[in-house]
């Protein structure tokens, strides 16, 4: 075995990612990105823990013991929950896996990340967090859109909410994947399926004011939502999108007590789609809606919505003659029996 099948940790990662990830599995553009993010903290970790260069990282260097170190040390500098923690394990694992297959040398190192358990997660297969839609109005109204952060931040949580989209899919859109003469956009959900999502007016008087400050000479295949790295557009984070929806979430909890203590994009989602149910939306045309692919999944919304449940055991109950009514005894009001069975008189 040649020495740089070890030592050249880089070259594998080159391959992984332009490669591997794009051409073989075929993956998203986000799931590329959210990828290539995790390593790039591992690595920067793994530098700094090590005082190496990045150059002379080694498989050796990213053992179980290391990893570990890694994903607590981000659970308490980045507030990772258990899921995001699974999550970035599963990326790392995935490029060990990769690696092995190439050298099978290598497969000791997969093996030993391995050793590594995922997190227990609750059963909440059943519990949704979503919000009112009068709290969503407040956190919708949070940007300052006298500002250029504050005119794009505003049309992504508008959008985001409007279409439901999955962070995602809202983080893989093109320029050219809306259209606001037929009010519509184009969403690329899980496993590459392609649907088309309805847009409101007043979504598409956002982009236009966007769409002027952001896109003034944009192509068709330029990211709707972008960041400018070296000189060129490159797809926004979804870190960047977590840190300020979390500013304005902490802004809208101080005007409105119904605001969660934590909000996450996935929160506009199911706040949407909620709000949509209660209206009248029948579950199976949500499902579409929302790019379900087992409409199963769609009936978390029935579990979850308390309050149209109550709305109906109220109505049952107001129309229902199961309940005897509640009679009064013989002695109220006599008071010369109530004496009598006190045995007074």
């Amino acid at each position: 075995m040649k020495k740089k099948h070890i030592d050249y940790l880089v070259t594998y990662l080159r391959e992984f990612f332009t490669v591997y990830l794009p051409r073989q599995k075929s993956c998203s553009m986000h799931t590329i990105i959210s990828s290539r993010q995790t390593w790039n903290m591992l690595l920067d970790y793994i530098c700094a823990s090590t005082s190496k260069r990045l150059d002379s990282i080694t498989f050796a260097d990213l053992n179980r013991k290391a990893v570990m170190r890694f994903l607590d040390d981000m659970e308490v500098t980045r507030k990772w929950t258990a899921s995001t923690r699974n999550q970035r394990l599963g990326c790392i694992r995935s490029f060990f896996k990769f690696a092995a297959s190439l050298e099978p040398v290598l497969f000791i190192y997969h093996q030993d990340l391995k050793g590594i358990p995922m997190k227990k997660l609750p059963d909440k297969s059943r519990v949704m967090d979503f919000m009112s839609q009068d709290a969503m109005g407040v956190l919708l109204r949070q940007p300052d859109i006298s500002k250029k952060m504050g005119v794009r931040d505003m049309f992504f949580m508008v959008l985001m909410y409007d279409t439901a989209a999955r962070d995602c899919e809202m983080l893989s859109m093109r320029y050219c994947d809306i259209d606001s003469e037929r009010r519509t956009v184009y969403l690329l959900g899980k496993g590459s399926k392609l649907r088309i999502v309805p847009i409101s007016e007043e979504t598409v008087q956002h982009f236009i004011r966007y769409d002027k400050i952001f896109h003034q000479d944009a192509s068709g295949n330029s990211p709707l939502f972008y960041t400018i790295h070296r000189h060129e557009k490159t797809f926004m984070s979804d870190d960047n999108v977590a840190r300020f929806i979390t500013k304005y979430g902490e802004r809208a909890k101080e005007i409105c007590s119904d605001i969660p203590e934590r909000i996450t994009p996935h929160m506009f989602r199911r706040s949407r789609a909620m709000h949509l149910y209660r209206s009248g939306m029948p579950l199976a045309l949500l499902a579409e809606w929302l790019g379900h692919e087992d409409p199963e999944t769609t009936l978390i919304y029935a579990y979850a919505d308390t309050e149209m449940k109550r709305k109906a055991i109220v109505q049952a109950e107001a129309n229902s003659s199961v309940r005897p009514s509640v009679e009064k005894g013989v002695w109220v009001g006599d008071d010369d029996m109530i004496k009598r069975l006190c045995g007074l008189t």
